[in-house]
């Protein structure tokens, strides 16, 4: 294995032993994160309302005289967007929700024998709860990536949490983004206060059922708590990620882009470039430091290309084996025949094939979703769909002729079990 130093770490051929080092995810303090955390999740849990707004005032600059979005923010909201930016947002919703819409699907009744009728029914969540992160950058897409498969499920009681600025005012792109799709009950709250409020339910914020959106490690880490007491969240998650397979027919820029397009997410993303030529990965690593040192979020980026990788194999064969491995929230195929290799996919989030399809379409306005798993989840995991927001509920109904012949096997199989008042219940029906 050769470990060169320079703006990702290079790795020839790595063993086994060494590749599975390799792929290891970065793994933050959870000792003080589980502090932390529940420390502010008891204090919602106790005095709802009250603490939210005292850890809004703290972590966000801002006292609030109530929580909920009105309608004339809402109002503002679209007359301060730009016209190109909403027209922008009206196209990705037009395509999200055309793909999602895909998903809606009728199941139909199977006959398992004569008489004996099996269904299942799709059945919305009552109260779901989307959590759309400010900070660095106001996640408005997803919004759309997270409303619009809400909506399409029919959830009838969809809320959403965002956290203000130091003016007291959620972005306005968020709040146009959230109209677009039909979601108008928005609360001023972010952070763990906001996954605490909605997992417990506070005076204003009403508790949800299952909690969806992205965070930051704390977050992430009070929707794990909250899993833990009952309320379901999306999928596990952690910091962004993207792996490219690339070969000897890319464009340079084109990949240097899409590993810049995900390490500027933070510190703690990754990004895993993995490649059969070594000419490409040094081609890539030239670009990657030209077009870092124009990005305007240059320091975060670097931060997390210092714990990037690239990997150079025998065959793409190879390649695609580290991939799936690696299990990646993004894979971007970029290499000749990117089909072939999709065939050959088994544990990713989200894949994007060929030279002209940069992850970001997948991040904005493609269609598909972008919330997805993450930390190597993609191996039993599936990003966010319409299914994320419903019940799968399986029904039977069977007649008296239809017992009649299906009876003699339940009490058959009742009896080897040892479990008599099963077979009883069929016996007294057939008596």
């Amino acid at each position: 294995m050769n470990h060169e130093q320079t703006l990702m770490k290079i790795y020839t051929n790595p063993s086994e032993t060494q590749l599975h080092e390799l792929l290891q995810r970065p793994q933050g303090d959870l000792r003080t994160l589980d502090k932390s955390v529940r420390k502010i999740m008891d204090a919602v849990r106790k005095r709802g309302d009250k603490a939210v707004r005292k850890f809004t005032k703290e972590f966000d600059g801002i006292g609030l005289r109530y929580m909920d979005v009105k309608e004339r923010e809402f109002r503002a909201a679209e007359k301060a967007l730009d016209p190109a930016l909403k027209a922008a947002i009206n196209t990705a919703a037009r395509n999200i929700r055309s793909f999602h819409e895909s998903q809606l699907r009728a199941e139909h009744p199977v006959e398992t024998m004569p008489d004996v009728r099996c269904w299942r029914k799709a059945i919305p969540i009552q109260s779901v709860g989307l959590y759309i992160p400010g900070g660095t950058a106001p996640l408005f897409s997803t919004v759309l990536m997270l409303g619009i498969p809400a909506v399409l499920a029919g959830c009838p009681d969809i809320i959403l949490c965002s956290p203000p600025d130091s003016e007291g005012n959620i972005h306005p792109a968020i709040l146009f983004a959230a109209k677009t799709v039909g979601v108008t009950r928005i609360f001023k709250a972010g952070g763990v206060q906001a996954i605490a409020a909605m997992a417990y339910g506070t005076e204003s914020i009403p508790r949800v059922h299952k909690i969806f959106g992205p965070g930051n490690g704390y977050v992430t880490y009070a929707k794990q708590l909250a899993q833990q007491e009952g309320v379901a969240i999306d999928l596990p998650a952690g910091p962004s990620e993207v792996c490219v397979l690339a070969d000897a027919t890319v464009n340079p820029s084109f990949v240097a882009a899409d590993l810049l397009s995900q390490a500027e997410h933070g510190r703690d993303s990754q990004v895993l470039l993995v490649s059969n030529n070594r000419g490409t990965v040094d081609k890539v690593l030239e670009k990657l430091q030209q077009q870092l040192s124009v990005l305007n979020r240059k320091d975060l980026a670097d931060s997390a290309l210092q714990h990037s990788k690239a990997i150079v194999c025998e065959s793409l064969d190879d390649c695609m084996a580290i991939v799936n491995a690696y299990a990646p929230e993004h894979l971007i195929l970029a290499c000749e025949n990117p089909e072939h290799w999709a065939e050959k996919v088994t544990a990713a989030g989200s894949v994007f094939l060929g030279h002209f399809t940069p992850e970001s379409a997948g991040d904005y306005a493609s269609g598909t979703n972008h919330t997805l798993p993450t930390n190597g989840h993609a191996r039993a995991y599936s990003g966010v769909s319409v299914d994320s927001y419903q019940k799968k509920v399986t029904f039977q109904q069977i007649s008296e002729a239809g017992l009649r012949l299906l009876g003699p096997v339940i009490v058959t199989m009742a009896e080897a079990e040892g479990l008599q008042g099963h077979a009883e219940a069929v016996r007294v029906r057939l008596s």
